[in-house]
């Protein structure tokens, strides 16, 4: 639960939840995520620092620059938060199915 906490926290902010719908497409370096946000490469940084510790992003350094370092959505967590979100939503269906039969059942009986 607690990854689940730090995931949706890094995505409450607007400014990261773009930036991994961004990574969602391919990698980028910090500066060409700040250009396409609109942000300033310090306030990028917080951002993507956020995004680090909460698992959702990886980074790795350019072969040719190791200075420059690419950002790369991590899908598995993805994935795995679709899981949970999806055994959320059972629980709740299986409820209101549930309730809704308790309630026909005592329309029935009126």
């Amino acid at each position: 639960m607690a990854q689940q906490t730090a995931i949706f926290a890094a995505l409450a902010d607007p400014n990261r939840l773009r930036v991994v719908e961004l990574l969602g497409e391919r990698p980028y370096r910090a500066g060409e995520l700040a250009e396409r946000v609109g942000i300033s490469a310090p306030v990028m940084s917080r951002h993507l620092r956020q995004l680090l510790q909460a698992g959702l992003i990886t980074d790795t350094r350019d072969p040719g620059d190791a200075r420059v370092r690419i950002f790369h959505l991590r899908p598995e967590l993805i994935t795995a938060l679709q899981s949970w979100l999806d055994q959320v939503q059972a629980h709740w269906d299986e409820q209101l199915g549930s309730f809704k039969r308790h309630v026909e059942q005592k329309g029935r009986m009126s």
